[in-house]
């Protein structure tokens, strides 16, 4: 997922009364189209539109509210999925999106094996580079893990096989050694030694003091 430099017409709409000016929804699409041939992210507005659908129940789309929820997904750990569905309460009951719920829910509890055994086909169809951008969280979330992992476990976690498998550890730096995956050392998965510090009054102290001259 690449942040995505906001048009100036965009941005002028987002943060003035134009927001709500049911006219401007087909540029709001468009642009929302754009993000998913570019593999770019705007949430502010994608969310606009999602206002501007609530305002304007009968110019809601299906496939527009389709792509912004599978957008939201490649921003996982982030709550742009759950941001999105506070504004989608009418359509909430959608069997696209009741599917794309469970989808969250395989990738936030990091049931990777699982998301990748489920139908993607309308994720794919509504983000041509859904795959790749959520392989690329995943791979996030797994340096920020591991500084050592299985090879089999790290690539059914990426639904990756063979040479696919080998030249996305590649491109990433992870040294691949037997059935193990080598990541480099980051802030993230580095060990961090932990002291531990007691707080002993006086008071305390000399009871304790006064305990052992007892015995």
């Amino acid at each position: 997922m690449t942040p995505m430099k906001r048009p100036e017409n965009i941005a002028g709409m987002i943060n003035g009364v134009e927001l709500y000016n049911p006219e401007n929804i087909d540029l709001l699409e468009d642009y929302l189209t754009t993000q998913c041939k570019t593999g770019e992210y705007d949430l502010e507005a994608n969310l606009a539109i999602l206002k501007l659908y609530q305002f304007n129940p009968s110019s809601a789309k299906e496939s527009v509210i389709i792509k912004i929820l599978v957008k939201a997904l490649t921003a996982i750990p982030a709550p742009d999925f759950n941001l999105c569905l506070y504004l989608l309460a009418e359509h909430a009951n959608l069997t696209s999106i009741e599917a794309l719920i469970q989808i969250q829910q395989y990738l936030e509890q990091a049931r990777y094996v699982k998301f990748w055994a489920s139908d993607l086909t309308q994720l794919n169809e509504a983000v041509p580079n859904f795959e790749s951008e959520i392989r690329e969280v995943i791979a996030r979330i797994m340096a920020m893990s591991y500084q050592t992992i299985n090879a089999s476990a790290l690539a059914a976690n990426l639904g990756l096989k063979s040479d696919a498998f080998d030249s996305f550890c590649a491109k990433h730096g992870w040294e691949k050694t037997g059935d193990l995956v080598h990541i480099p050392i980051n802030k993230d998965n580095e060990a961090k030694a932990v002291v531990i510090r007691e707080n002993i009054k006086f008071e305390q102290l000399t009871k304790v003091i006064g305990y052992s001259n007892e015995m």
